[in-house]
């Protein structure tokens, strides 16, 4: 549903409504109780999306989604040589617990 900007001609207060679209405007303005609200012509009419929203990948089909892990992978897989070059430091061996001698 979109959300409509609206003005009070007799108060002047603005405000938005959360409305659908086959709602009729609304008249009366909920601070002065005029019949001298109208809609205002804008933007207004258009759908708001709120929050992190949502990106065109979002709804990838299946095959696209395979064939982009395996491109990560191949990229992934190409510039791990030169990281693993390096020597690993090891790790130290746990003790064995109980026998003291």
């Amino acid at each position: 549903m979109p959300t409509y900007d609206y003005i009070c001609d007799a108060c002047q207060h603005e405000f938005e409504a959360y409305e659908s679209i086959k709602a009729d405007s609304q008249t009366i303005c909920p601070a002065c109780h005029e019949a001298k609200l109208r809609r205002k012509i804008g933007a207004g009419a258009a759908i708001l999306f709120k929050g992190s929203g949502f990106y065109q990948t979002d709804y990838r089909s299946d095959s696209y989604k395979k064939g982009a892990e395996a491109d990560k992978s191949s990229s992934e897989a190409a510039s791990k040589p030169a990281e693993s070059s390096a020597p690993k430091p090891e790790a130290p061996k746990p003790s064995a617990s109980g026998s003291s001698t």
